[in-house]
Order: C-alpha cells, then sequence, then structure tokens
C-alpha cells in the first residue's frame, strides 16, 4: 500500500507579512543592542532595544532613550532603514530587491504584496510596486535637500545627517528625531516651533505619507479632476482634509491662544497633523488642555489612511462608520458616499476595526495605570499613542517598567501590522461555512 502523500501547507499571505515584520523587529533588536550601536559603547538591554526596534519598524516614535544622545551614528543608522523598512512594509522592500535582480514574480508573491500594500487587485502590482519604492525616493530626498540648509546652518556638517534622518522620519510617519541634547533630552522639534521651513516641510511629509500609495497613483494620472478618482482616494482625502483643519482652529482658539502669532499658526496646524500617526511635536504637550489632548487622542486612533506609511484604525474606517450613522438615521439599507453604496462588508470590517482599537486602548491603558500607578489619563494617551503607530508622549514612556514595555510593543505591533491582517493569519486555513443559522429579529438602541 502506498503512502497518501501529505500536501506541503503554506503560508498565507497574511502569515508572511507578520513573519516578515517580526524577523526584521528581532534583527534591528540584536544589532542595537551591539556596543559600536550606543555612543558609550555599552549593550543597550535587550528589553529597551526591542521597544526601539518595534518602534522604529512600526514607525510609531515611542522611545525608551533619546535617539540623539543614546544612539551613536551606527545606531542612528540601524533604526533608520528600520524606519524605511517598516514604512514601506517588509514584502514591499523585498519586493524592490526583487526587481532590481530582475526576477520574475510568482502568483503567490503577486498576491503577499497586493495585501502588503492595499492594492485593489492583482492587476499591475508590480508597476504599483515600482511606483511606490520611486515616489518614496523622490519625496524622501526633496524633503531632506529642502531641510538641509537650516540643519546645516545650526549644527554643521552634521546637519546633513539630520536633514536626510528627519525627512525619511516624517514621510514614513514615525516621529524619531536627532534634536535631543544632554541637557534636553526628548525634545523633539520643539526648538523649531516657529520655523516655517521645517514646519511645512514636515508637514507635507507627514501628509503625503499618510494618506496611501493608491490615492497618490489617482492624484498624479487624474491631476484636479476630483470627480475621475477613485471612491477610496476621494473619502481618504476629504476626510484627512476634515480631521487637519478641525483640530487645527480648536487649537488656535483655544490651546494655543497665548502664542505669538507664526509660532500660534505653526503650533495649531502641526499639532493637528502629527497625531495622524507622526509623533513628531512642536509644542510642549504637558501645557495643552485636557480638552486638547483628548482631541488628540482621537485623532491618534484614526490614525491615517489605508496603504500607507500611517497606522491608526485609518481615515476610511471613520468615514465608513460615519457614513453608516447617517444611512441608519434617514433609514436607508446602505451608506451612500460620492454617489456610490457601500458594501455592507465594508461597514461590518470598519465596526470590527473600531471596536478592536478602542477595546485595546481603554484596557491596556488600565493594566498599565494599574501596574505603574499612574493617572488614566496619561496612559490613555501612551497606549492610543502605540496603538495608533504615533509616538506623542506625555513623557512617561521612558520610566514605565518591562510589563508596560511590553504591553505598548504589542500595541505598537499589531497598529502597523493591522489588527485584521493578525486575525486572518491565525484564522488562515479554517475552512467557510455553507450553511446559515435561522434568522431572529432583535432590538439595539
Amino acid at each position: 500500500m502506498t503512502r497518501p502523500i501529505k500536501k506541503k501547507k503554506r503560508l498565507s499571505s497574511f502569515q508572511i507579512i507578520i513573519l516578515g515584520f517580526v524577523g526584521v523587529i528581532l534583527l534591528g533588536a540584536l544589532l542595537l543592542m551591539l556596543p559600536i550601536s550606543s555612543q558609550d559603547r555599552v549593550v543597550t538591554p535587550f528589553n529597551q532595544t526591542l521597544f526601539t526596534s518595534t518602534s522604529a519598524v512600526c514607525v510609531t516614535g515611542l522611545i525608551v532613550q533619546d535617539t540623539a544622545t543614546h544612539w551613536s551614528l551606527f545606531g542612528q543608522i540601524i533604526i533608520l532603514a528600520l524606519i524605511q523598512v517598516g514604512g514601506l512594509g517588509v514584502i514591499t522592500m523585498a519586493a524592490s530587491f526583487v526587481l532590481l535582480s530582475g526576477k520574475r514574480f510568482s502568483f503567490s508573491q503577486r498576491n503577499t504584496m497586493q495585501n502588503a500594500i492595499s492594492a485593489p487587485s492583482l492587476g499591475g502590482i508590480v508597476r504599483l510596486t515600482k511606483f511606490v519604492v520611486k515616489g518614496t525616493a523622490i519625496i524622501e530626498v526633496t524633503g531632506a535637500v529642502i531641510m538641509m540648509p537650516v540643519f546645516v546652518q545650526s549644527h554643521g556638517a552634521r546637519g546633513v545627517w539630520m536633514a536626510i534622518f528627519h525627512s525619511v522620519s516624517a514621510f514614513c510617519n514615525a516621529g524619531f528625531d536627532l534634536m535631543g541634547t544632554p541637557d534636553r533630552k526628548f525634545a523633539s522639534l520643539t526648538a523649531l516651533s516657529d520655523h516655517p521651513v521645517v514646519n511645512i516641510v514636515i508637514m507635507l511629509l507627514i501628509i503625503i505619507g499618510g494618506i496611501g500609495f493608491m490615492t497618490w497613483r489617482d492624484v498624479i494620472t487624474n491631476k484636479f479632476r476630483f470627480k475621475r478618482y477613485r471612491l477610496q482616494s476621494k473619502i481618504v482625502i476629504v476626510t484627512s482634509a476634515i480631521l487637519i483643519a478641525i483640530p487645527a482652529l480648536l487649537y488656535f482658539f483655544h490651546d494655543f491662544a497665548q502664542l505669538p502669532i507664526a509660532q500660534r499658526i505653526f503650533g495649531s496646524l502641526f499639532q493637528a497633523v502629527t497625531p495622524r500617526t507622526a509623533g513628531f511635536n512642536t509644542l510642549d504637550l504637558n501645557s495643552m488642555s485636557k480638552f486638547g489632548l483628548a482631541v488628540m487622542i482621537i485623532l491618534m486612533l484614526i490614525g491615517g489612511s489605508p496603504g500607507s506609511t500611517a497606522g491608526g484604525m485609518k481615515t476610511v474606517t471613520v468615514a465608513v462608520l460615519f457614513k453608516n450613522a447617517i444611512a441608519s438615521f434617514k433609514r436607508k439599507e446602505d451608506p451612500e458616499c460620492f454617489g456610490r453604496r457601500i458594501e455592507s462588508g465594508t461597514v461590518k470590517t470598519a465596526t470590527t476595526l473600531f471596536l478592536m482599537y478602542f477595546t485595546l486602548c481603554f484596557f491596556s491603558a488600565a493594566v498599565i495605570s494599574m501596574v505603574e500607578d499612574l493617572p488614566f489619563g496619561v496612559c490613555i494617551f501612551e497606549t492610543a499613542s502605540a496603538v495608533g503607530t504615533v509616538g506623542l508622549t506625555l513623557g512617561i514612556t521612558p520610566g514605565l517598567g518591562v510589563t508596560s514595555q511590553v504591553i505598548l510593543i504589542l500595541l505598537m505591533f499589531l497598529g502597523r501590522v493591522g489588527g485584521l491582517t493578525i486575525i486572518y493569519a491565525a484564522l488562515s486555513g479554517s475552512t467557510k461555512k455553507l450553511t446559515k443559522l435561522p434568522k431572529e429579529s432583535i432590538t439595539v438602541g
């Protein structure tokens, strides 16, 4: 009797994406442990390097060691490489090397690439990947060149490296900075709060990186012909504009009303843009009102847009839930937007993401508050920053214990990889039920 041949089980595209991120994070943590990675040539504890590596790959920006004063140039290069890989995505970076080698992609590789950059279809996925890599290089180089004179003027030759670092960090929505000094660590961009060039360039890089690669292509292809844009691009642009304009006005008239006009304008705009997963700050967040911080928590949880360098539950998720609420008020069966009907499956996915992010944020904040004996409000700001892969903090990150650091690491990972990606990876291979249970009506509300 011949034994039946066992079919080799292949990893799903979602499992490959997760394993890719885990592998890069662990490699980064080990490299940062090397004595050459720190300025004092000492071995940095693994829990700190793992936190830093996770924050860089997940383009978050939360740090337990000041990037400018603790890490050497080698360590900073490692961190920047991790940010670039995390911003574009592990699969996209791997695909770019395959493209350079001239090899062809298999169907399974194309499928993985599609899921990695949230492309709508497999058709043209290789051309889209080329577009993403080329566009990223052009934008990051342009940002660095524009900011270079500013940093060179104040930091000499080191300013060249600082311009490159901040350009990549901003475009990838990472929030890592090199502005800290031995006397003033974790300073972020507070020293440049009223500098027009740095403020404008960093904000533009954050916005461009956060709107998504598919939206880029729509804008470049159709220019100002907004009606020709795909529905998703329309939702992304309009929602992003609203989520910047309204908070900026609130901050201008409430939190920063006492500042000089130039600092007030740039500060309001910057603090409205940066919670969308970037993590830089130009003003002291601890001086903001509770109302202002609450608005920032909401912005951090929303995050950027699908298929971008940003994290969070995404702008499209919030727009779909908002449109679904309007449809319910009007007693319509399906939500509508820009003359199109949104599928019920999309609404289910948006609802799942919303519930997942808010549950994780509140539960994790409660645990950290209990473990660290800190106010709940401060902790929920931290967890929202982590799960939204933002990187803003009220100053408690460096003093957190190992348990709290592990919680934030898991939140950062989930926020970057995506909650649904992890669920799909865990349930990969499960068979879909063809039968349906009897339906019965219930009352809600």
